[in-house]
């Protein structure tokens, strides 16, 4: 995968989900863009929810009607998370979108969620030679991420999903159950129409 006949850019290789060496030029140049809109942002005035949505639709490769990120937010290119609508994220979500990160309508982010798709090569020369790679994350509709939780490359959330506060999850988890724990696992399943509780936290 380190082979020199490779004539992609080093951005081709990223968004293949190849290994792929982060300090080159184009990605700086798209990395300093992403930071310059993320501070314009996370410094938005709150009375100017207009502002605040313009900064957003440029920061990210799409946010549906209705969605509300509330700052801080913490992204490495932006553009390649995309979000749906009438979907909320509170305080300080961080979404390293090295790949792709998708998320549906109607999600509930809680405060301090981590959506990472970066990934270091297992192999030490590797990785002392600053390789790294990422695998694409999708959020599907109508999932409640608790506070803390922390979702790892390449995973897949099914629709109606919660996740507990603090919960890491490593696999991909189905549509509607509840899972908890680190690494998360699914302790039920939601029934449409059950007595409502709040198995992970405020959003």
């Amino acid at each position: 995968m380190t082979s020199n006949v490779d004539d992609r850019t080093m951005r081709e290789r990223m968004l293949a989900g190849d290994l792929y060496l982060a300090d080159d030029p184009e990605l700086a140049e798209h990395l300093l863009r992403a930071e310059e809109l993320m501070e314009a942002y996370n410094s938005s005035p709150a009375r100017d929810p207009q502002a605040r949505r313009r900064l957003l639709a440029e920061l990210l490769g799409a946010v549906g009607e209705g969605t509300v990120i509330r700052p801080p937010l913490r992204v490495d290119y932006g553009g390649n998370l995309r979000i749906g609508a009438r979907s909320f994220a509170n305080y300080g979500l961080v979404a390293l979108d090295v790949a792709p990160i998708t998320i549906g309508d109607d999600v509930q982010i809680g405060t301090n969620v981590q959506l990472m798709t970066p990934t270091h090569p297992i192999d030490p020369e590797l990785r002392r030679a600053k390789w790294e790679a990422a695998r694409p994350i999708t959020i599907g509709d109508n999932v409640w991420l608790g506070s803390g939780a922390i979702v790892l490359a390449g995973v897949t959330i099914g629709d109606n999903t919660v996740v507990g506060a603090g919960a890491v999850v490593t696999r991909d988890l189905p549509p509607n159950v509840v899972a908890v724990g680190n690494p998360a696992r699914v302790i039920r399943t939601i029934e449409p129409g059950a007595a409502p509780d709040a198995p992970a936290s405020a959003p």
